[in-house]
């Protein structure tokens, strides 16, 4: 049964949005989610209120994540955002306090978050309402993210907290670092006979010295 009233009608479009996109691609589902052709969003994934979502290019975000941006989101190009990741921009928390917990309530607080460009958020993790996650900023898994996070730093915890500042020359050296394990890795992957991919590293056991000696 299917109700006729100004709120149904005004939500179902979102959510027949969502059950197409079920069956569709990451790059589909981008499309269809009115978002740049280089995001790549997975299975699962809900924004409430797309319509104050801005996103830059090349962003991920994970199987079953909900990012509400009812009272606004921006999220920075190239950022990666983890599974069953919850971002919140409202707070129905005085409504329930006070038996008020009605639809539209004026007791509903909404507050912008903001995730930088080049963010690494972890699965499992929340993000608060009226949160900055600054440029290059790290958010280990299962994180609460109750406060500001400094750009180039690392945060982990409930509630969050800074356990590691990076710059470019740490960067850079991780970057040298991986690059050249990668290549290694392929190497010793083709010695093998195994298939070896166009990016990244291949899987399996890379250690020196060849398990078949």
């Amino acid at each position: 049964m299917f109700f006729d009233d100004e709120r149904s009608n005004r939500l179902r479009p979102q959510i027949l949005t969502e059950l197409v996109g079920e069956y569709m691609n990451d790059a589909e589902r981008a499309k269809l989610f009115g978002l740049p052709e280089t995001t790549r969003i997975r299975q699962r994934a809900k924004i409430v209120s797309p319509e104050n979502l801005k996103i830059g290019e090349h962003c991920w975000i994970g199987e079953g994540t909900i990012l509400d941006a009812s009272g606004g989101m921006e999220i920075g190009e190239h950022t990666s955002i983890g599974v069953n990741t919850l971002v919140f921009t409202h707070s129905s928390w005085l409504a329930n306090m006070t038996l008020q917990n009605h639809s539209g309530s004026d007791l509903i607080e909404r507050k912008p978050v903001k995730i930088g460009k080049g963010c690494f958020i972890g699965g499992l993790v929340v993000i608060m309402a009226g949160v900055t996650i600054g440029d290059f900023a790290t958010v280990q898994p299962n994180s609460v993210v109750a406060k500001d996070v400094p750009a180039r730093s690392l945060v982990a915890g409930n509630p969050a907290r800074v356990f590691q500042r990076y710059d470019d020359e740490y960067i850079e050296s991780e970057v040298k670092r991986v690059r050249e394990d990668n290549e290694r890795r392929r190497k010793l992957a083709e010695e093998r006979g195994m298939a070896v991919g166009s990016w990244g590293a291949p899987a399996g056991d890379f250690s020196e010295a060849d398990p078949a000696e």
